[in-house]
């Protein structure tokens, strides 16, 4: 099983930490692909800086990214669980789960990267900045590039079993799961619910996702199918509707 979560624009850089290795990375049939997208990035961010920025998307007082984007080769490293922040990982918070539960999610839990295509938790990476929405100079749109290549990365990270796909936006754009994948793919909906009207509040949304990871990684659940999912969710509590591979969780 293995839950796929999205990244955060906002990262914590590593105080401290080796260079990255691209080889020591998980999925290594990713390496080369890793490579050309870390090396047409520096070279955007060493170039002219206003039109980084355009091409990255920053704004005027985000600079010192492009600064972070350019010494990516020599940056140090940490736990990519450590290095993605924001309301899903505040609410996950794995620096706090017990040793059974970083175990647990060190084997099962990912996180989707515009950058490195898709790290697992305790993969050693450096804080960066790049959306799934950019076009790199001579590779084209970074959805691209990962589309084809990940999907059986994806289909070896779940070894066979049940994708909880968490992606939102622009990130699922990086791969569809298709074919078999497809069939053991579940996605979650977090829908909140005042005088009977339901609706997505992004907040609540990130922040229940979050809360949902922990406790399928503190309670090391192993669900083969969306609706094992369901009723595993059900006994931590939660409130869930199944529709097909989809699961609303009604908060």
């Amino acid at each position: 099983m293995l839950v796929l979560l999205p990244p955060s624009e906002g990262k914590t850089e590593p105080s401290a930490g080796a260079p990255l290795d691209l080889a020591a990375l998980s999925s290594p049939s990713l390496t080369s692909v890793r490579r050309r997208v870390i090396d047409a990035l520096v070279r955007v961010c060493e170039g002219n800086a206003t039109r980084a920025a355009k091409r990255l998307g920053l704004g005027p007082t985000q600079f010192d990214e492009l600064t972070r984007n350019a010494a990516l080769p020599q940056a140090p490293t940490a736990r990519a669980d450590t290095v993605y922040t924001g309301v899903l990982y505040a609410a996950w918070d794995p620096a706090t789960l017990s040793d059974a539960g970083r175990a647990y999610a060190d084997d099962h839990v990912a996180t989707a990267s515009a950058l490195f295509g898709v790290v697992r938790a305790n993969d050693q990476i450096p804080a960066y900045r790049l959306s799934a929405g950019v076009e790199l100079p001579r590779l084209g749109p970074v959805t691209s590039l990962w589309r084809k290549p990940l999907g059986p990365a994806l289909d070896e990270l779940a070894d066979g079993g049940l994708l909880i796909d968490l992606r939102s936006g622009a990130y699922v754009n990086l791969h569809k799961p298709s074919g078999d994948l497809a069939e053991r793919t579940a996605t979650i909906r977090v829908l909140s619910e005042v005088d009977g009207v339901r609706k997505v509040v992004s907040h609540f949304n990130k922040a229940t996702k979050g809360e949902i990871v922990r406790g399928i990684c503190e309670h090391q659940l192993l669900a083969t199918t969306p609706a094992d999912l369901a009723d595993a969710l059900r006994g931590l509590g939660w409130t869930v509707e199944l529709e097909g591979r989809r699961l609303d969780v009604v908060i």
